[in-house]
């Protein structure tokens, strides 16, 4: 009994013995398999977060490039665009004013060789007017004087055929009543010397009276031609002058006027050229602005989106 009492206490014993080494070496192996759970869990956290931060970086970036990508293509653009209007405008603006100055050129050019043209045939016509007046004024004269001398001739033949006449008949009646009355031959050749110094006076007389007159006539044709002359000379001088100052005057007013138009148009190109460059100025500086903005608003995401991820990091 003895016996079997230590058979059964040591069998008890080595029971109790392999139960206990049974626990222990399962109690290690759950510790270990918690170890790994966790290194594995904190391995997978780490990944995870390193496959979110590099997913997250990498999406930033894109978006960050996108950004810049399209911010700059947009400024591009705009440059591009701004650039051809400046070069449209100023090279309509150019043509127009070339087209102008042209025209007023041309217009300037017509206006001159009308005026000359004009100053021309006025000038023409007023010595032809005066060579007419001239040539006429000298055949009135030469018709004048020319029936003045016939007068004369005229009256002065009329005057000796009187005379002469006269003088015959006077000495034929002396004669004849000298030699029926009986008077002395010497009586009668002083009769005939007394009449015909009687009618030579009378003859001189008559013919100083028809010269004066003629010659106060003549003189007095003269004179008139004269001053009709004088009257149209003047007039035809005044129309001269006139014609000339008012064609003087169309082409200082011609030119003041294109040199108007042309210091308008200078001033009006000058000014279309100012307000385009402070268009082009203020789209630049706007377009400046606008990307001093968006990179500055890219930058401020990035750097938040860095911040969040270290948080995460440092709180997982």
């Amino acid at each position: 009994m003895k016996v079997v009492q230590c058979s059964s206490s040591s069998s008890s014993s080595s029971s109790s013995s392999s139960s206990s080494s049974s626990s222990s070496s399962s109690s290690s192996s759950s510790s270990r398999i918690v170890v790994v759970v966790v290194v594995v869990e904190v391995v997978v956290s780490v990944v995870a977060v390193v496959v979110v931060v590099v997913v997250v970086v990498l999406v930033v970036l894109v978006v960050v490039v996108v950004v810049v990508v399209v911010v700059v293509v947009v400024v591009v653009v705009e440059v591009v665009v701004v650039v051809v209007v400046v070069v449209v405008v100023v090279v309509v603006i150019a043509k127009v004013a070339v087209v102008i100055e042209v025209i007023v050129a041309v217009l300037v050019v017509v206006v001159v060789v009308v005026v000359v043209v004009v100053v021309v045939v006025v000038v023409v016509v007023v010595v032809v007017v005066v060579v007419v007046v001239v040539v006429v004024v000298v055949e009135v004269v030469v018709v004048v004087v020319a029936v003045a001398v016939v007068v004369v001739v005229v009256v002065v033949v009329v005057v000796v055929v009187v005379v002469v006449v006269v003088v015959v008949v006077v000495v034929v009646v002396v004669v004849v009543v000298g030699v029926v009355v009986g008077v002395e031959v010497v009586v009668v050749v002083e009769v005939v010397v007394v009449v015909e110094v009687v009618v030579v006076v009378v003859v001189v007389v008559v013919v100083v009276v028809v010269v004066v007159v003629v010659v106060v006539v003549v003189v007095v044709v003269v004179v008139v031609v004269v001053v009709v002359v004088v009257v149209v000379v003047v007039v035809v001088v005044v129309v001269v002058v006139v014609v000339v100052v008012v064609a003087v005057v169309v082409v200082v007013v011609v030119v003041v006027v294109v040199v108007v138009v042309v210091v308008v148009v200078g001033v009006v190109v000058v000014e279309v050229e100012v307000v385009v460059v402070v268009v082009v100025v203020v789209v630049v500086v706007v377009v400046v602005v606008v990307v001093v903005v968006v990179v500055v608003v890219v930058v401020i995401e990035v750097v938040v989106v860095v911040i969040e991820v270290e948080e995460y990091r440092m709180i997982n």
